[in-house]
């Protein structure tokens, strides 16, 4: 296997701006910085998960903003006990603290009339957008298990009054369970495709309560596009 050259990381541009918005965009402004620390949402990855799933990163660029957001105290390096002993990276606690700016984000930019939801879709895209856009009056009421099949990965969502919680784990014991590619089940979510035809085309498999699951898809309104009610 080709290693790949792995160059020094330019120095560091900052804004010198006493405005905390500011240092905020020297710790995390850095190109792709922001989507590395999505991916660690929900628990810690290896340096390959990660690339793998930003198709779009090198191995040197990951290398970089990796280290960047370590030595801002974002990221934190760590050994997997035996028999993995794997070095993975993940959120410190303080890092976790940013994913309320992520939802802030996703719900300000999901009504940009130039988002392409077609483009790549990782799982953590996925179940953060659940996080971000549960309608609680919509949800209210309801307590249930949804499970996810994301490929190798597997998460468990629990509702109860209006409120989500998702983490990794096994799906066993859930009333749905979604199994596909993030990609396609967010089309079901978010693009009205029918939960039939993607299970008919062999892109989706839905387990368990299907009115469970015609009511789930529901609960997730996407914000009305910016300037559709101007002119």
């Amino acid at each position: 296997m080709k290693s790949e050259k792995i160059t020094n990381p330019e120095p560091r541009r900052w804004y010198e701006d006493a405005c905390a918005a500011a240092h905020a965009l020297d710790l995390v402004g850095e190109r792709w910085a922001l989507l590395v620390m999505r991916e660690l949402m929900f628990g810690p990855r290896r340096f390959g998960e990660l690339r793998a799933s930003l198709p779009g990163i090198s191995a040197n660029v990951l290398t970089q903003r990796l280290a960047g957001l370590e030595a801002a105290g974002v990221v934190a390096r760590r050994r997997l006990p035996p028999p993995a002993s794997a070095q993975v990276y993940a959120l410190t606690e303080w890092g976790l603290e940013s994913e309320p700016i992520f939802q802030a984000l996703g719900r300000w930019a999901a009504r940009s009339p130039h988002h392409d939801p077609s483009l790549p879709f990782s799982a953590a895209s996925l179940l953060l957008s659940l996080r971000t856009m549960l309608d609680a009056g919509r949800a209210g009421g309801l307590s249930a298990r949804v499970g996810f099949r994301l490929g190798h990965e597997r998460y468990l969502a629990r509702l109860d009054g209006g409120r989500i919680a998702i983490a990794a784990g096994p799906v066993e014991g859930a009333e749905l369970v979604f199994d596909g590619a993030p990609a396609v089940i967010a089309a079901a979510i978010y693009g009205g495709e029918p939960l039939a035809a993607l299970e008919a085309a062999g892109a989706l498999r839905v387990e368990g309560d299907r009115a469970l699951a015609a009511r789930f898809l529901t609960f997730f309104p996407l914000p009305e596009k910016a300037g559709a009610q101007q002119g």
